[in-house]
């Protein structure tokens, strides 16, 4: 495969200004890194988290995008995982020391010297990308590249959320049936929870969406499901739906939440937490919960609801998503 000297990519220059269109200079890969050549990647919530200035501490400039589709183009020295021309994906965690206590207990999503995809790495906005090889997927056959992206993100952080609800549940609630929503939401009725879908009040769009992908009820966030529920997920950015899905959760209940950045979580009455209920929240995610979700995931099988967008229409993507106008997935497509 011939590689160019450069490539197009989609940069952001400075934390709340529009990314711009830009001749970069194509990546080389290190030692056990890989190049890859871009086919899609998926628009993320923490994409617009850096890019709105939530997340303080990006490397500037900086190529955003932690959901990549390509194939390998180049190895680099000591790469043995992958040959070229392979399909393989690129998630959120893309390097972690191996060193520390918590990779040393196996919580390598809790690192202390991570780099993630997309946010201390160049990511996948662009028509080329190198990543750590330890720190890729094979992706399942049976998703083309447009389809794989979101399993990247959405999927993988919303099936840790989701399993970290733990063990006895039947009735799970998911607020904010957005991209990571839409995924797990199938998971769970594949899996044979009752799964109850909160959208925006008033959204008929995404509560008729919900009920087609196998949601026993669908409501808007400021409705009281008819049952009781053993688990909540919180996927959308907003503190307040922390204290109404502890409203919702019957005793011993696990409210858990999805993001990594939120808004300010208000002050509620003991009680609501009384009954040995729990609210815990996830940090990224571990190279084992992507071995297993991209193992369920066909056998659901899962379907991604996705809106397209060429590379250049990223602002688009990103301004889309911001706003809720999108059901499922924002992806670019690159190659």
């Amino acid at each position: 495969m011939e590689i160019p000297n450069k490539m197009r990519a989609m940069l952001l220059e400075a934390q709340r200004q529009p990314l711009k269109l830009v001749e970069a200079t194509v990546p080389q890969p290190g030692e056990g890194q890989v190049l890859l050549k871009m086919s899609t990647c998926g628009v993320c919530r923490t994409d617009l988290h850096v890019l709105d200035g939530d997340l303080t501490e990006p490397k500037l400039p900086l190529i955003l995008g932690h959901q990549i589709v390509g194939t390998v183009a180049q190895l680099g020295p000591g790469v043995d995982r992958f040959i070229l021309g392979q399909r393989i994906g690129v998630p959120w965690l893309g390097y972690t020391d191996g060193t520390c206590r918590y990779c040393l207990r196996g919580q390598e999503n809790l690192c202390d010297h991570p780099q993630f995809t997309g946010y201390t790495l160049d990511g996948g906005y662009a028509e080329y990308a190198v990543a750590d090889q330890r720190y890729c997927f094979s992706l399942p056959e049976g998703y083309d590249d447009i389809a794989a992206a979101p399993l990247l993100c959405a999927g993988l952080i919303g099936y840790r959320t989701y399993r970290l609800a733990g063990e006895h549940v039947e009735r799970l609630g998911i607020y904010g049936f957005g991209s990571a929503g839409h995924i797990i939401a199938q998971v769970a009725a594949y899996e044979g929870k009752k799964v109850f879908a909160f959208t925006r009040p008033g959204d008929l769009v995404t509560k008729a969406f919900a009920r087609r992908l196998g949601a026993y009820w669908a409501g808007g966030s400021d409705e009281t499901p008819p049952e009781e529920l053993d688990a909540a997920l919180v996927l959308a950015p907003v503190g307040a739906l922390m204290v109404t899905a502890l409203k919702a959760v019957a005793k011993g209940g696990v409210v858990v939440s999805g993001g990594i950045h939120m808004t300010d979580i208000p002050s509620f009455p003991y009680h609501l937490l009384w009954e040995e209920r729990i609210i815990r929240s996830v940090a990224n995610l571990t190279r084992q919960d992507g071995e297993e979700f991209l193992k369920i995931a066909p056998q659901v099988p899962v379907k991604t609801e996705v809106t397209a967008y060429p590379l250049e229409n990223a602002n688009q993507a990103l301004d889309d998503l911001r706003s809720g106008k999108l059901d499922g997935a924002a992806v670019l497509t690159i190659g």
